[in-house]
């Protein structure tokens, strides 16, 4: 199994890279790829999965070990 990747893009996605099974509530399985990204912004139209729909729409700049609040 390849180790698990989930990086934080600014101003968008989760992008999921490696051998990871994502299921619903139900737990029936999502079809996925070895890399692929989450919907952050709640507009994608193929939730939950990225569509683009958020871009230059949604600001999100996230850090680890950091605050909203740190400056940076």
């Amino acid at each position: 199994m390849s180790k698990v990747q989930i990086k934080v893009m600014d101003n968008g996605p989760l992008r999921v890279t490696g051998d990871v099974e994502l299921i619903d509530m139900d737990g029936n399985k999502f079809e996925t790829k070895q890399t692929f990204s989450l919907c952050r912004c709640g507009r994608s139209s193929k939730l939950p999965f990225c569509d683009g729909t958020h871009k230059g729409t949604f600001k999100s700049c996230i850090r680890a070990g950091k605050t909203p609040d740190d400056k940076q």
